[in-house]
């Protein structure tokens, strides 16, 4: 049986736009295939997280400068660009993430979480905006019309739920979150964790 872990990723977490670049090399080393599984992060911290909502509010000053600092080490290590905070934060992204299964099923998901992904956190751009993620779409190769129907399908709509749910099921509480079969592993740095999780199996 191969190797495989599920990744769980909302577009709009900055620490998952690390994640979701290491993840790929890390899988390919270990032989593993990734299940990517997009949620709604905003449905599970309303489920079982609802104290992000007063970190946000009221954040305290020193753990606040500390995030800053962490979160543009880990992306000079990763030679990614990174605004932080964005001019819209907390994004809507449901849209973007509902249109991540028009992805998904074309095969063409990497290229336009990654598209997504430096939209936002990369260039400032509103992923919640039709002309950003009329952009994001045809960067991945998918064609305008289909994709922007797609995500007012019921079906995309259902899917986005139902893996919201089934993070919530396993135990999950924020994005990025990897399973390597029953472990769970939550944040961009777990990395090394989940490689020995792979080794292992």
């Amino acid at each position: 049986m191969a190797r495989q872990l599920d990744f769980y990723f909302d577009c709009s977490s900055p620490w998952t736009y690390l994640a979701f670049h290491a993840i790929q090399p890390l899988a390919a080393e270990a032989a593993a295939e990734i299940v990517w599984k997009p949620i709604l992060v905003g449905g599970v911290f309303n489920a079982v997280n609802q104290t992000v909502y007063d970190s946000r509010a009221k954040p305290n000053p020193r753990k606040q400068a500390y995030m800053l600092q962490d979160l543009d080490a880990w992306a000079k290590l990763y030679g990614l660009d990174i605004v932080f905070p964005p001019k819209v934060f907390p994004v809507n992204s449901v849209k973007c993430m509902r249109g991540a299964f028009v992805a998904l099923d074309e095969g063409k998901l990497v290229p336009y979480a990654t598209a997504a992904f430096e939209a936002y956190w990369g260039n400032d751009l509103d992923i919640a905006q039709e002309a950003v993620l009329a952009d994001i779409a045809t960067r991945a190769g998918l064609e305008r019309q289909r994709f922007f129907a797609g995500i007012e399908t019921d079906s995309c709509k259902a899917r986005l739920r139902a893996n919201t749910d089934e993070l919530i099921a396993r135990g999950g509480f924020g994005s990025p979150t990897i399973f390597v079969g029953d472990q769970m592993f939550f944040g961009n740095d777990r990395m090394p964790l989940i490689k020995a999780a792979l080794d292992a199996t």
